[in-house]
């Protein structure tokens, strides 16, 4: 167990750490780091206005489209939240609104052409990106560090959807 006066390593500059970082605030950093590299590459490859919140389409959305009320409970965010997000994807030209082919009122909000090229990119980087990191940290270590999370993933009911819904994109 580490002391509370230790230094944390393996980054660019070692730092004191006067407490120990609760393991949700590194998880945290390491969010922001790996999601701050996609969106600097995503903006390399044509994409520079995917923003982090259009996270809940982007990894919610079924390959044959999804109802709002579904990308929100799946993200966990605000229907309204979701409905805003989805209309600056559509302005963006990276979703468009159909109708719901069991229920005309409803609409279903698809992935257009650059909507699909820009999640299938996106998932390329990721996996690029964990690459990286294995070759950085040691592969059995990031592999184990995916099964842990994939883990604590795995008792969220919203987690396995996601899962599904990255490897039908990925096929």
């Amino acid at each position: 167990m580490p002391s509370p006066e230790s230094t944390v390593q393996g980054t660019e500059s070692s730092f004191p750490v006067t407490e120990r970082t609760p393991l949700p605030a590194l998880l945290d950093d390491a969010k922001r780091i790996g999601f701050g590299e996609l969106h600097r590459r995503l903006e390399e490859q044509g994409h520079p206005r995917i923003r982090n919140a259009h996270g809940c389409v982007f990894r919610y959305i079924d390959v044959d489209g999804s109802r709002l009320t579904d990308l929100a409970a799946q993200s966990g965010v605000t229907k309204q939240a979701v409905g805003e997000f989805v209309d600056e994807l559509q302005q963006l030209g990276y979703v468009e609104r159909a109708p719901d082919p069991i229920d005309g009122r409803a609409k279903i909000i698809r992935l257009t052409k650059r909507g699909r090229d820009a999640r299938r990119a996106a998932l390329r980087i990721f996996d690029d990106i964990e690459r990286e990191w294995a070759d950085r940290f040691g592969e059995d270590r990031i592999a184990e560090l995916r099964e842990i999370l994939m883990a604590i993933a795995a008792e969220d009911s919203v987690a396995p959807a996601a899962e599904r819904v990255a490897a039908a994109y990925r096929a």
